[in-house]
């Protein structure tokens, strides 16, 4: 049944790529001991709670299982992708129990500042504790027997990390098994978050002082045309724009590039903190107050205000000559995002069709 008009369907949460690795290792290693296809698997989560997963695949010539990700409502872009693990025994001079390595589709970390360590599988460290857990739940009685490494595997990994930010990050060859409760929430803000984090993390391990934060990449890229920063001070920050400037200034850089495009530099303007349209559409009334403000005549002001968009407001602005007033924008921008760093901000206003087309001082 469809909603009523007005209301919101409550969205679905899935789960994370490492509690589906967990449930993945936990197939292997039965598959490893001889059990028969289980159908379904049962794994702890770090709250304590446990949740089943169907194996898509078990057994076979080695001691393997899948499971297909279910991401429930987030447009994550692993969301359907299978995630496996392949279990063998170790010579018992193996010092650990419990040896993790990745396989094709899982990544390898390249590059300081993430929470696994340079040359390691991009497992982090929530994960990996999910998926020891879940194997030594297989073992039982053998835990105390033979050492067992276990290999984490994504069916067409490398393609699904070319669609994310993992090259910029320093994790090559595929994707990441990231989580940190097991759960995916729908449109997950911390997702955004953990991701502006580890960025931020990477750029100063790179001992870099300055970082560039995108509301886009199509912003990102027209000022990396300009400035060649290294890959590594690049900061997708999306919507989250108090957070990201905020994060910089927590993290210890001395200087923020800012690139946005018109509509997002006005709600910037205007102290909106998180500038997706879902936390409040831009009116173009309140634009246009913001303009008066900044020295647009009444009767203009009045016309701008029946205005569709934030960008016809710019075409407008464009066409009358008043490049002075996008000027006072930006500038009204650049002190919005300085009250919330505390630090110095050059903000870079983009078009899709001309690129960079003003930067403050």
């Amino acid at each position: 049944m469809a909603p009523r008009p007005g209301t919101r369907k409550k969205l679905r949460s899935g789960y994370t790529t490492g509690a589906c690795a967990a449930a993945a290792a936990k197939g292997a290693v039965l598959c490893l001991l001889g059990r028969e296809h289980p159908g379904q698997v049962s794994i702890a989560f770090p709250d304590g709670s446990r949740h089943a997963f169907d194996l898509c695949r078990y057994g076979g010539e080695t001691a393997l299982a899948t499971v297909v990700k279910d991401a429930g409502d987030d447009p994550d872009v692993t969301n359907g992708a299978e995630i496996g693990a392949e279990a063998r025994w170790l010579p018992p001079a193996e010092e650990k129990s419990i040896v993790l390595v990745n396989g094709p589709g899982v990544g390898v970390v390249t590059k300081p500042g993430l929470p696994v360590a340079v040359g390691e599988p991009a497992i982090n460290p929530v994960p990996s504790q999910m998926i020891r857990a879940a194997v030594l739940e297989a073992l039982g009685t053998e835990a105390c027997h033979q050492p067992v490494e276990v290999k984490i595997f994504v069916r067409d990994g490398e393609v699904l990390a070319a669609k994310t930010l993992n090259q910029r990050l320093g994790v090559v060859g595929g994707l990441s098994i990231l989580g940190t409760t097991g759960i995916v929430r729908p449109v997950s803000a911390k997702a955004w978050t953990d991701t502006i984090e580890a960025s931020m993390r990477v750029a100063r391990a790179a001992d870099l002082d300055a970082v560039l934060l995108a509301t886009g990449r199509t912003s990102e890229a027209a000022v990396q045309r300009r400035l060649q920063l290294p890959e590594e001070s690049l900061v997708m920050m999306g919507d989250y724009l108090c957070y990201s400037l905020e994060a910089a200034r927590r993290h210890g850089f001395s200087r923020i590039h800012l690139a946005g495009m018109w509509a997002k530099l006005v709600k910037a303007a205007l102290a909106v903190p998180q500038t997706h349209v879902r936390n409040g559409i831009l009116e173009t009334c309140q634009a246009a107050e913001l303009l008066a403000r900044l020295g647009l005549e009444e009767p203009t002001a009045t016309e701008l205000r029946r205005a569709n968009t934030a960008r016809e407001i710019y075409d407008r602005l464009q066409a009358m000559g008043r490049f002075d007033l996008v000027a006072a924008v930006c500038s009204q921008a650049r002190l919005q995002a300085e009250s919330w760093s505390d630090l110095p901000v050059r903000v870079y206003l983009v078009t899709a069709e001309e690129g960079v087309v003003y930067v403050t001082d």
